[in-house]
């Protein structure tokens, strides 16, 4: 179990890196690709900090 957990821990992690660097590489970007970005990643960090608890516990 703990095997799937930081497979996906990774994934996430990966996910992040990647709204990241689209949003660091932009210039050009709306408010509104701004604001989804950032719930996105907003998404992503609380699933990984769930999937770090259950990794711990």
């Amino acid at each position: 179990m703990e095997e799937k957990i930081e497979k996906a821990i990774e994934y996430y992690n990966f996910k992040s890196k990647k709204i990241l660097d689209y949003i660091n590489s932009n210039s050009n970007l709306t408010v509104e690709q701004v604001i989804e970005s950032g719930e996105e990643l907003a998404i992503l960090e609380y699933k990984i900090t769930a999937l770090e608890v259950a990794k711990e516990s």
